[in-house]
C-alpha cells in the first residue's frame, strides 16, 4: 500500500464527509493505493456515525473509536500502530490542512529520501492570540531540539516513512515533538514543505487556551532532559551530587572552624543550630537532592510503565 492517512478527530462530524471526499479524489487522481484511518478521540457528536457511514461506502476507510477523550498523541499512537502504508500522512480533521499537499509530500519521502517531512503554514488564518505564542514556542523548540530547518513543529500535516512511525512512541502530549522524537530514534533526514493553511470552515478550534502552551514547554523540557540524560543519568546526578556535597562539606568545615575558634579564645560556645551554615548544609544536601531525584525517578517510572499506552478502544472497523 502506498499511503496511510491518519486523521485524529474530536467533534468534527460536519467536516468528515468533505474531508474524505477530498482525500479520495486526490488519491484516485494520482493512482495511489491508500487507506484513511479516522481516530475518534471520544467525540460527543455524530463523528463515529459519520465514520461508519463512510465505511459502508468505501473500503478505504478504517476507524478507531476511543471510549473517552485521551488527546491527540494517543490518537496518533493508535493510528500509527494500525497504519500499513509505505508513507504515513497525518492531518487534522477540520479542513484546515489541504489533501492536495499529499502527492508532493509522498514524493519528498519516496524520491528525495526524507524520513519525515513537516508542513509549514507560512500564512496562517489563526487569531493573533494563537500565532504569537506559536512563534515563540517554535523558536524554543528549534533551539532545544537542534532541528534548525523546521518553522512549525506543531503542524498537523506531516509525512513519515513507515519505519519512523513504527519506531517512535508518541505519548502524553508529545505529538508536538514528533520530529524531535524521530531525531532521537535516529531518523535525522527531516525536511519541511510550505503548505496551504485554510480558514476553519466548521465549528471552532479544540486546542485553544494558555495551558496548551504551558504544557508544551514543560513537555519540551522533559523530552530534552530524557533525551540528553535518560540513558546516562549519573552524568547529571553525579555532577549535582558532587556540587551539593562540596557545598555541604564547606559548610561543615566553617561550622567546625567557628567552634574551635570559640574554644581557643574562651568565647562562650554557640549552638551549631545558630549558624546559618548549618541550614545551608541541610538544605543543599537533603531537600534539594531528594526533590530532584524524586522528580526524575517518577519520570523514569512513568516511561517504564507497561500500561502507559493502554487506551480503551470501544470499536474498530
Amino acid at each position: 500500500m502506498d499511503i496511510s492517512v491518519v486523521v485524529p478527530l474530536f467533534n468534527e462530524d460536519e467536516s468528515l464527509p468533505e474531508l474524505y471526499s477530498w482525500i479520495e479524489r486526490v488519491m484516485n487522481e494520482n493512482n495511489f493505493s491508500f487507506e484513511v484511518i479516522f481516530v475518534n478521540d471520544g467525540s460527543t457528536d455524530r463523528s463515529w456515525e459519520v465514520i461508519e457511514e463512510l465505511k459502508t461506502k468505501s473500503p478505504h476507510v478504517r476507524g478507531i473509536k476511543f471510549r473517552r477523550n485521551y488527546g491527540k498523541s494517543p490518537a496518533l499512537f493508535c493510528g500509527f500502530k494500525e497504519a500499513q502504508g509505505d508513507v504515513v500522512i497525518t492531518m487534522d480533521a477540520d479542513l484546515q490542512d489541504s489533501p492536495d499537499e499529499i502527492p508532493e509530500l509522498y514524493r519528498m519521502i519516496t524520491k528525495d529520501g526524507y524520513d519525515l517531512v513537516s508542513g509549514y503554514k507560512q500564512k496562517r488564518y489563526d487569531p493573533i492570540s494563537k500565532t504569537i505564542p506559536t512563534k515563540l514556542f517554535n523558536a524554543t523548540a528549534r533551539k532545544v531540539s537542534g532541528i534548525k530547518n523546521l518553522h512549525d513543529f506543531n503542524c498537523g500535516l506531516k509525512a513519515y516513512r513507515k519505519d519512523v512511525v513504527k519506531n517512535i512512541e508518541v505519548y502524553g502530549e508529545m505529538h508536538r515533538y514528533i520530529p524531535y522524537l524521530a531525531k532521537n530514534a535516529g531518523f535525522d533526514k527531516i525536511g519541511e514543505k510550505v503548505v496551504h493553511h485554510q480558514a476553519r470552515k466548521y465549528g471552532s478550534s479544540k486546542f485553544m487556551g494558555l495551558n496548551r502552551f504551558v504544557n508544551g514547554y514543560l513537555d519540551l523540557l522533559t523530552l530534552w532532559f530524557l533525551s540528553t540524560f535518560g540513558k546516562k543519568p549519573m552524568h547529571v546526578f553525579g555532577f549535582l551530587g558532587s556540587v551539593m556535597f562540596f557545598i555541604g562539606f564547606l559548610a561543615v568545615v566553617i561550622i567546625g572552624a567557628d567552634k574551635l575558634y570559640c574554644l581557643a579564645n574562651g568565647i562562650p560556645q554557640r549552638l551549631i543550630t545558630n549558624s546559618p551554615w548549618f541550614y545551608i548544609s541541610l538544605t543543599m544536601m537533603l531537600i534539594g537532592t531528594q526533590l530532584f531525584l524524586a522528580g526524575f525517578i517518577g519520570d523514569l517510572i512513568s516511561r517504564s510503565a507497561g500500561n502507559r499506552n493502554d487506551y480503551q478502544i470501544e470499536k474498530t472497523i
